[in-house]
């Protein structure tokens, strides 16, 4: 391994720590004690070091979103895989969703509720995010209906879901009756 090479492994490694570290700080104590002084401390290297791998706590944000987009994929594709019909794979990717919500709230923070410098529903949205949304409409798009364009109807069920999510977990919706109105989401809403 030449020098470059072993340099190279070295700062992607230091930037999985920062990553990693932000990411468990935020699920700890919340995103407002995540703070380059507090990361640097915690990985062990200086502020300055921090700062050539991101220019702040938005570029944090923003890998700790790609990070999570990139797994929210993937428990998604498992959850449907294993779901025997549409309804079943829509109820199953619903449930999925809000499992995620519920296990990772700081990633789904960096994901849809902070700033962190990604470009979402455009041309040059990362690949990650593509996928996140792909991994939905892979699923919800056989589900559309008739005449409905299967993007669509994948943002408005993401959509219900988002807010079930964000609102069961604010306290605004008594998480009790969340089988409830994932059947409710599920039936009404998905031709099925």
């Amino acid at each position: 391994m030449s020098v470059q090479e072993r340099k190279q492994r070295e700062r992607a490694d230091r930037e999985r720590l920062i990553v990693a570290t932000a990411r468990e700080l935020a699920e700890q104590q919340g995103w407002d004690a995540v703070t380059t002084r507090r990361l640097a401390e915690r990985i062990e290297y200086s502020q300055p070091v921090l700062y050539s791998h991101f220019r702040g706590k938005r570029e944090i944000i923003g890998a700790v979103a790609l990070e999570g987009a990139a797994e929210m994929a993937a428990a998604l594709r498992a959850a449907a895989a294993d779901a025997d019909g549409p309804r079943a794979r829509v109820t199953v990717l619903a449930r999925g969703y809000l499992d995620f919500a519920a296990r990772n709230p700081a990633v789904y923070d960096a994901l849809f509720q902070l700033d962190g410098g990604l470009a979402y529903a455009r041309e040059d949205t990362p690949e990650p995010l593509k996928d996140a949304f792909a991994a939905l409409l892979e699923c919800l798009g056989e589900v559309a209906g008739e005449g409905v364009h299967p993007g669509l109807f994948t943002e408005v069920f993401w959509a219900s879901l988002h807010g079930l999510a964000t609102l069961t977990r604010a306290g605004r919706l008594p998480p009790e009756d969340t089988e409830q109105r994932l059947n409710l989401l599920v039936d009404r809403l998905a031709a099925l």
